[in-house]
């Protein structure tokens, strides 16, 4: 998501573990430097802060309940089949056929390769899913703990980006700019319509570390910021 040349309100923490509480804002200090072109730097106030950078978990109900009917109709089949072969009832159509056609159909037949290939990337997909976090849009924030209680909290990235978009757009000088917030890094492009490119270039450098600092974000975060002038129409 990006932001350009008009102001918005930033929004607060998205999410918040297990009761809703915010951790405690840390102190601004210390201050960037600039660079001429990009500058990649992690963020002094990410880390030391006790939480944990853990992220958050998506529950993908979707596709547990998908995989939890499929498997339950299955079973379900499966299981009257199994007792009306025991009580000596004779098999069912379909079963005589699907039994027939696999003691007939070759292993290099393309259906079956087909169904092979599907069935195998079904697999991996429910593996990936199992085993990663998800909700790639939520930055996890430092952590606290209140009454005994570990209180766990979450910012999403555009919500960041809107913080950052409006506080670098006060930086004297700065006629528009662009915030994008990924997981490890945040990417400013700025247009300087006043001022000399160094000193709006080290200003907002400045801007953006107190920024990130602010926002208290878990995980260190560089940061890659560019000034330009605007192109002439």
């Amino acid at each position: 998501m990006s932001h350009e040349a008009r102001r918005q309100p930033a929004p607060e923490a998205a999410a918040t573990d297990p009761d809703g509480g915010a951790p405690p804002s840390p102190t601004p200090s210390g201050s960037g430097e600039g660079s001429a072109e990009a500058d990649h730097r992690p963020d002094g106030g990410g880390g030391g802060g006790g939480g944990s950078t853990r992220r958050f978990w998506s529950a993908r109900r979707i596709p547990a309940a998908i995989v939890a009917l499929v498997l339950t109709v299955a079973a379900a089949v499966l299981l009257y089949e199994a007792v009306a072969a025991s009580t000596g009832e004779p098999p069912s159509a379909w079963r005589r056929e699907i039994t027939a056609d696999l003691a007939t159909r070759p292993l290099d037949d393309p259906w079956a390769i087909a169904g092979s290939a599907l069935a195998a990337l079904l697999g991996l997909w429910l593996v990936v899913l199992a085993v990663t976090p998800g909700l790639r849009g939520l930055l996890p924030m430092r952590g606290g703990a209140s009454d005994g209680v570990r209180v766990r909290a979450g910012l999403e990235r555009s919500a960041a980006e809107a913080a950052l978009h409006d506080r670098l757009l006060d930086v004297p000088g700065v006629r528009s700019v662009r915030v994008r917030a990924g997981r490890h890094r945040i990417r400013v492009r700025a247009r300087a319509h006043f001022r000399s490119l160094d000193e709006v270039r080290g200003d907002l450098d400045r801007a953006l570390d107190d920024g990130v600092r602010q926002l208290g974000l878990a995980r260190r975060m560089r940061r890659s910021a560019r000034v330009r002038r605007p192109t002439k129409d």
